[in-house]
């Protein structure tokens, strides 16, 4: 089982890794009232969460542990229905710091959100 698929609270937001490999993964979440924030869009804090969780897949995918250690996300679009998609790319494969890249997408395949994140590989 990966880190992704161990993440509780990823699970209790109703996020569900899809798949993960070497520096990459990918991960939905079918939007529920649940998300919603106060002026009925999906709250920032869901999205990242949904692209935190494919950075963390993505960045674990080798034989060793991986910890954020900086994250940036812009929102791009905002969002009311349907399901959120996320692809997370590794960027720096070699060396103690890896850099990832996460693009959050719509049904129509929209850019909703771009996360980057750098994790701390411990050797």
């Amino acid at each position: 089982m990966s880190v992704g698929e161990k993440d509780k609270f990823a699970k209790h937001c109703g996020i569900e890794l899809i798949e993960a490999g070497e520096g990459r993964a990918k991960a939905k979440m079918e939007i529920q009232p649940f998300h919603f924030n106060g002026v009925g869009i999906v709250q920032g804090g869901a999205i990242f969460t949904l692209a935190d969780l494919t950075f963390a897949a993505a960045s674990n995918s080798h034989d060793h542990v991986a910890v954020a250690i900086n994250t940036n996300i812009s929102f791009i679009k905002a969002t009311k229905s349907g399901t959120l998609y996320a692809e997370a790319k590794e960027i720096n494969p070699r060396g103690r710091v890896g850099s990832y890249s996460v693009t959050v997408t719509n049904d129509e395949e929209e850019v909703i959100a771009v996360f980057e994140g750098l994790a701390y590989r411990k050797f």
